[in-house]
């Protein structure tokens, strides 16, 4: 195929997916986002776009054959941008579109849509975004789910790794309910999280239009305030939903009241 060949389809999918008509995503029912592929070759990390639901099915299928659990949703027109921008947050930078058919090509997100970047947004404005840990965590959870009875494999050890890294540099947003305390998840074995938000979408996916305040908090100050019974933090609840135990500090003890 020819560079001006390549140029033209290039365009023609970049017009597409702006006006799709239909457009399909396959999703992971793991972490309720789009399921997220590292490319073996362009080292991409990319998700799958379709304009066929059948086409979407037959990828999702070949990702439960591999034991990912997936599923197929439709993007409507209005979903569009907001769809697109959000993977930013996730740190997906690629589009695999129509993967696996003839005709199959990869679009990298910058060339679909542009926006600032938020690194270089004045201060008081600055906007609180982790994904390269929001990505590490799609991986991660992704990978464990595949087994009924997850095991440590190299793999999840080393996913394990990278996202302790990446959460321990990051800060977060917290919410604060009109009562001014902080809510909590309870788990089934009665274990206690405190809730804490990658980004603003997974915020707003959190509280559903309920008022509540907000607090950004690196993780290094994120002891200092996890609610007594809690055994550490929950990584974006309604998404990824990682639980991570943080030691919450002691407080000093008072000359005098020494045990």
């Amino acid at each position: 195929m020819s560079d001006r060949q390549t140029s033209v389809t290039k365009q023609e999918t970049l017009a597409a997916l702006r006006n799709p008509g239909e457009l399909y995503v396959v999703m992971s029912a793991v972490t309720k986002l789009p399921f997220v592929k590292c490319d073996d070759e362009t080292f991409d990390d990319e998700i799958f776009l379709y304009y066929r639901v059948e086409d979407a099915k037959e990828k999702a299928k070949e990702l439960l054959d591999q034991k990912y659990l997936t599923a197929v949703a439709k993007l409507e027109d209005r979903q569009l941008l907001g769809f697109y921008t959000g993977l930013y947050t996730m740190g997906v930078n690629c589009l695999a579109v129509n993967y696996g058919t003839d005709t199959q090509i990869s679009i990298q997100l910058t060339e679909l849509v542009v926006r600032k970047d938020p690194a270089g947004f004045p201060e008081g404005k600055k906007v609180v975004e982790n994904p390269a840990l929001h990505l590490t965590a799609i991986y991660f959870m992704q990978e464990m789910r595949r087994q009924e009875k997850p095991q440590p494999t190299d793999e999840l050890k080393e996913l394990q790794e990278e996202l302790l890294a990446h959460y321990s540099k990051g800060s977060y947003i917290i919410a604060v309910q009109p009562d001014n305390q902080i809510p909590v998840l309870k788990l089934k074995n009665g274990d206690v999280y405190q809730p804490v938000f990658t980004d603003i979408l997974e915020l707003q996916k959190f509280i559903k239009g309920k008022k509540m305040r907000t607090a950004v908090i690196a993780a290094e100050k994120i002891p200092d305030i996890l609610v007594g019974e809690a055994k550490g933090v929950v990584l974006n609840p309604m998404g990824v939903n990682v639980q991570l135990n943080v030691a919450r500090k002691k407080k000093p003890v008072k000359p005098g009241n020494e045990e």
